[in-house]
């Protein structure tokens, strides 16, 4: 148990290491993006779920996990990215 206990820890590590990098990402498109507007898409939502959804198929992760995962995710980066862009616009 203590080398699964290792493992897992160290995969949330290199989560984490990833998210900052998606966060980056949301800092970026915050600064891009010219209207509040355009912040939230639902078009865009869609379609990054669906190809988590495919890659999850892919890498032999539950569905289960996946979507609400990223649709976490996504909801908050969402969120983050509007507080960016309001700090941004002052």
């Amino acid at each position: 148990m203590a080398e699964v206990r290792h493992g897992v820890d160290a995969l949330d590590r290199a989560l984490v290491t990833l998210l900052a990098e998606r966060q980056r990402y949301m800092n970026a498109a915050a600064r891009i993006k010219p209207s509040r507007d355009v912040v939230h898409d639902d078009a865009r939502i869609e379609d990054v779920v669906a190809k988590v959804l495919a890659a999850a198929g892919a890498a032999g992760l539950s569905p289960d996990i996946a979507e609400p995962v990223w649709r976490t995710l996504v909801d908050r980066c969402i969120a983050h990215e509007f507080s960016v862009w309001d700090k941004t616009r002052g």
